[in-house]
Protein backbone atom coordinates (compact mmCIF):
# COMPACT_ATOMS: atom_id res chain seq x y z
CA UNK A 1 0.00 0.00 0.00
CA UNK A 2 1.22 3.44 -0.92
CA UNK A 3 2.31 6.04 1.52
CA UNK A 4 0.21 9.50 2.25
CA UNK A 5 0.56 11.72 4.20
CA UNK A 6 -2.25 13.12 6.24
CA UNK A 7 -3.05 16.73 5.29
CA UNK A 8 -6.14 17.79 7.22
CA UNK A 9 -6.05 21.19 5.49
CA UNK A 10 -6.89 19.55 2.13
CA UNK A 11 -9.24 17.11 3.30
CA UNK A 12 -11.09 20.10 5.06
CA UNK A 13 -11.06 21.97 1.41
CA UNK A 14 -12.09 18.48 0.32
CA UNK A 15 -15.17 18.39 2.31
CA UNK A 16 -16.20 21.93 1.93
CA UNK A 17 -16.09 21.62 -2.04
CA UNK A 18 -18.02 17.77 -2.21
CA UNK A 19 -20.69 19.93 0.30
CA UNK A 20 -20.78 23.14 -1.59
CA UNK A 21 -19.82 22.25 -5.33
CA UNK A 22 -20.71 18.63 -5.35
CA UNK A 23 -20.98 18.58 -9.49
CA UNK A 24 -17.74 20.58 -9.71
CA UNK A 25 -15.89 18.27 -7.26
CA UNK A 26 -16.98 14.74 -8.80
CA UNK A 27 -16.57 16.41 -12.43
CA UNK A 28 -12.25 16.93 -11.63
CA UNK A 29 -12.47 13.72 -8.86
CA UNK A 30 -9.57 11.73 -10.09
CA UNK A 31 -10.96 8.50 -11.11
CA UNK A 32 -7.81 6.35 -10.14
CA UNK A 33 -5.36 6.86 -7.88
CA UNK A 34 -5.16 4.04 -4.99
CA UNK A 35 -7.44 3.68 -2.09
CA UNK A 36 -5.27 5.13 0.52
CA UNK A 37 -6.36 8.92 -0.06
CA UNK A 38 -9.85 8.31 0.23
CA UNK A 39 -9.63 6.09 2.76
CA UNK A 40 -8.02 9.03 5.00
CA UNK A 41 -10.55 11.11 4.04
CA UNK A 42 -13.22 8.58 4.97
CA UNK A 43 -11.77 7.72 8.41
CA UNK A 44 -11.37 11.68 9.17
CA UNK A 45 -14.77 12.19 8.95
CA UNK A 46 -15.74 9.09 10.80
CA UNK A 47 -13.52 10.42 13.72
CA UNK A 48 -15.49 13.35 13.29
CA UNK A 49 -18.71 12.13 13.35
CA UNK A 50 -17.63 10.03 16.39
CA UNK A 51 -16.43 12.73 18.49
CA UNK A 52 -20.08 14.73 17.36
CA UNK A 53 -21.52 11.41 18.57
CA UNK A 54 -19.29 11.30 21.66
CA UNK A 55 -20.13 14.76 22.79
CA UNK A 56 -24.36 14.02 22.37
CA UNK A 57 -23.96 10.85 24.17
CA UNK A 58 -22.18 12.51 26.93
CA UNK A 59 -24.40 15.20 27.09
CA UNK A 60 -27.84 13.36 27.29
CA UNK A 61 -28.94 13.98 23.67
CA UNK A 62 -28.64 10.48 22.28
CA UNK A 63 -31.05 7.53 23.24
CA UNK A 64 -27.92 5.76 24.63
CA UNK A 65 -26.35 8.11 26.80
CA UNK A 66 -23.47 8.02 29.01
CA UNK A 67 -19.59 8.96 29.48
CA UNK A 68 -18.71 4.78 28.10
CA UNK A 69 -21.18 5.28 25.21
CA UNK A 70 -19.67 8.66 23.93
CA UNK A 71 -15.64 6.84 24.11
CA UNK A 72 -17.09 4.24 22.61
CA UNK A 73 -18.48 6.44 19.22
CA UNK A 74 -15.00 8.20 18.78
CA UNK A 75 -14.01 4.68 18.42
CA UNK A 76 -16.70 2.44 16.38
CA UNK A 77 -17.95 5.21 13.91
CA UNK A 78 -14.60 5.16 11.99
CA UNK A 79 -14.21 1.79 11.73
CA UNK A 80 -17.46 1.56 10.54
CA UNK A 81 -17.28 3.87 8.03
CA UNK A 82 -14.30 2.41 7.38
CA UNK A 83 -15.83 -1.21 6.61
CA UNK A 84 -18.95 0.34 5.18
CA UNK A 85 -16.91 2.20 2.92
CA UNK A 86 -15.93 -1.20 0.81
CA UNK A 87 -19.26 -2.69 1.27
CA UNK A 88 -21.03 0.29 -0.14
CA UNK A 89 -18.64 0.79 -2.89
CA UNK A 90 -19.42 -2.82 -3.74
CA UNK A 91 -23.07 -2.40 -4.08
CA UNK A 92 -23.04 0.80 -5.77
CA UNK A 93 -20.67 -0.42 -8.02
CA UNK A 94 -22.95 -3.49 -9.03
CA UNK A 95 -26.15 -0.90 -9.13
CA UNK A 96 -24.15 1.64 -11.60
CA UNK A 97 -23.24 -1.31 -13.76
CA UNK A 98 -26.22 -2.40 -14.09
CA UNK A 99 -27.62 1.41 -14.74
CA UNK A 100 -24.83 1.26 -17.31
CA UNK A 101 -21.95 2.66 -16.02
CA UNK A 102 -18.64 1.07 -17.29
CA UNK A 103 -16.14 2.97 -14.50
CA UNK A 104 -14.23 0.19 -12.42
CA UNK A 105 -14.54 -0.49 -8.19
CA UNK A 106 -12.09 1.99 -7.47
CA UNK A 107 -14.07 4.66 -8.87
CA UNK A 108 -17.30 4.04 -7.00
CA UNK A 109 -15.12 3.73 -3.88
CA UNK A 110 -13.71 6.87 -4.56
CA UNK A 111 -17.62 8.16 -4.95
CA UNK A 112 -18.45 7.18 -1.83
CA UNK A 113 -15.62 7.66 -0.14
CA UNK A 114 -15.77 11.59 -0.54
CA UNK A 115 -20.00 11.14 -0.01
CA UNK A 116 -18.67 10.13 3.38
CA UNK A 117 -18.23 14.15 3.86
CA UNK A 118 -21.94 14.20 4.87
CA UNK A 119 -21.00 11.93 8.10
CA UNK A 120 -20.74 15.26 10.23
CA UNK A 121 -23.52 16.35 9.21
CA UNK A 122 -25.27 13.02 9.15
CA UNK A 123 -24.41 12.93 13.13
CA UNK A 124 -25.62 16.23 13.87
CA UNK A 125 -29.06 15.47 11.73
CA UNK A 126 -29.01 12.28 14.37
CA UNK A 127 -30.30 13.99 17.13
CA UNK A 128 -34.00 15.25 15.77
CA UNK A 129 -36.24 12.14 15.75
CA UNK A 130 -37.18 11.03 12.30
CA UNK A 131 -36.95 13.74 10.28
CA UNK A 132 -32.91 14.08 10.93
CA UNK A 133 -32.42 10.76 9.44
CA UNK A 134 -34.50 11.09 6.59
CA UNK A 135 -32.53 14.18 5.51
CA UNK A 136 -29.27 12.57 5.93
CA UNK A 137 -30.64 10.05 3.62
CA UNK A 138 -31.84 12.32 1.30
CA UNK A 139 -28.68 14.42 1.24
CA UNK A 140 -26.32 11.37 1.13
CA UNK A 141 -28.72 10.09 -2.54
CA UNK A 142 -28.23 13.56 -3.73
CA UNK A 143 -24.83 13.42 -4.02
CA UNK A 144 -25.01 9.89 -4.57
CA UNK A 145 -27.42 11.06 -7.60
CA UNK A 146 -24.82 13.87 -8.65
CA UNK A 147 -21.58 11.07 -8.79
CA UNK A 148 -23.68 8.97 -10.61
CA UNK A 149 -24.74 11.66 -13.68
CA UNK A 150 -21.07 13.41 -13.92
CA UNK A 151 -18.69 10.61 -13.02
CA UNK A 152 -20.75 7.42 -14.28
CA UNK A 153 -22.53 9.22 -17.21
CA UNK A 154 -25.79 7.74 -16.63
CA UNK A 155 -28.96 9.60 -17.91
CA UNK A 156 -30.21 12.44 -15.16
CA UNK A 157 -33.74 10.54 -16.05
CA UNK A 158 -32.41 7.17 -14.86
CA UNK A 159 -30.39 8.16 -12.03
CA UNK A 160 -33.18 10.81 -10.48
CA UNK A 161 -35.44 7.38 -10.67
CA UNK A 162 -33.76 4.60 -9.51
CA UNK A 163 -31.58 5.82 -6.54
CA UNK A 164 -35.09 8.13 -6.20
CA UNK A 165 -36.83 4.88 -5.34
CA UNK A 166 -33.78 3.32 -3.21
CA UNK A 167 -34.01 6.82 -1.16
CA UNK A 168 -37.33 6.64 -0.49
CA UNK A 169 -37.27 3.03 0.84
CA UNK A 170 -34.50 3.87 3.01
CA UNK A 171 -36.21 6.24 4.64
CA UNK A 172 -38.86 4.34 4.58
CA UNK A 173 -37.35 1.83 6.25
CA UNK A 174 -35.37 4.05 8.61
CA UNK A 175 -38.63 5.84 9.89
CA UNK A 176 -40.21 2.71 10.69
CA UNK A 177 -36.90 1.22 12.53
CA UNK A 178 -36.80 4.45 14.78
CA UNK A 179 -40.42 3.88 15.47
CA UNK A 180 -40.23 0.42 16.70
CA UNK A 181 -36.75 1.07 18.22
CA UNK A 182 -38.58 4.15 20.23
CA UNK A 183 -41.46 2.00 21.17
CA UNK A 184 -39.28 -1.22 21.93
CA UNK A 185 -37.56 1.58 24.62
CA UNK A 186 -40.93 2.87 25.88
CA UNK A 187 -42.13 -1.08 26.50
CA UNK A 188 -38.65 -1.75 28.28
CA UNK A 189 -38.86 1.89 30.29
CA UNK A 190 -42.92 0.20 31.61
CA UNK A 191 -41.31 -3.41 32.01
CA UNK A 192 -38.44 -1.72 34.27
CA UNK A 193 -40.82 0.44 36.08
CA UNK A 194 -43.03 -2.76 36.78
CA UNK A 195 -40.47 -5.11 37.84
CA UNK A 196 -39.08 -2.34 40.31
CA UNK A 197 -42.65 -1.69 41.61
CA UNK A 198 -42.61 -5.81 42.29
CA UNK A 199 -39.09 -5.70 43.87
CA UNK A 200 -40.37 -3.39 46.66
CA UNK A 201 -42.99 -5.24 46.64
CA UNK A 202 -41.51 -8.77 47.48
CA UNK A 203 -38.84 -6.53 49.64
CA UNK A 204 -41.34 -4.89 51.74
CA UNK A 205 -43.45 -8.69 51.95
CA UNK A 206 -40.02 -9.94 53.00
CA UNK A 207 -39.29 -7.59 55.23
CA UNK A 208 -42.99 -7.83 56.61
CA UNK A 209 -42.45 -11.65 56.97
CA UNK A 210 -39.30 -11.09 59.08
CA UNK A 211 -40.87 -9.21 61.63
CA UNK A 212 -43.65 -11.69 61.61
CA UNK A 213 -41.05 -14.37 62.61
CA UNK A 214 -39.14 -12.00 64.71
CA UNK A 215 -42.62 -11.14 66.23
CA UNK A 216 -43.66 -15.22 66.64
CA UNK A 217 -39.87 -16.14 68.01
CA UNK A 218 -39.89 -13.57 70.52
CA UNK A 219 -43.73 -14.55 71.54
CA UNK A 220 -42.26 -18.56 71.83
CA UNK A 221 -39.29 -17.73 73.51
CA UNK A 222 -41.74 -15.39 75.72
CA UNK A 223 -44.24 -18.50 76.38
CA UNK A 224 -41.32 -21.30 77.38
CA UNK A 225 -39.99 -18.85 79.73
CA UNK A 226 -43.43 -18.87 81.35
CA UNK A 227 -43.35 -22.28 81.23
CA UNK A 228 -40.46 -23.08 82.65
CA UNK A 229 -41.07 -20.34 85.35
CA UNK A 230 -44.57 -22.27 86.37
CA UNK A 231 -42.55 -25.64 86.22
CA UNK A 232 -39.89 -24.05 88.85
CA UNK A 233 -43.43 -23.01 91.08
CA UNK A 234 -44.23 -26.61 90.71
CA UNK A 235 -41.45 -27.81 91.36
CA UNK A 236 -41.06 -25.74 94.11
CA UNK A 237 -44.23 -26.54 96.03
CA UNK A 238 -43.97 -30.16 95.49
CA UNK A 239 -40.98 -30.35 97.40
Amino acid sequence: MEKESIDLKEIKETAIKVLTSPQAFFKEMPKTGGYVKPLIFMIVMGVIGGMIQSLFSIIGLKVATGLAMGVASIILVPIVIAIFGFVGAAILFLIWKLMGSQEEYETAYRCIAYISALTPITCVLGIIPYIGGAVGIALTIYLTIIATIVVHRIPSQKAWLVFGIIGALLILLTITGEISSRRMAREAGKVQKQMEGVTKEMQKATEDAAKEMQKATEEATKALEELQKQMEKSKEKSD
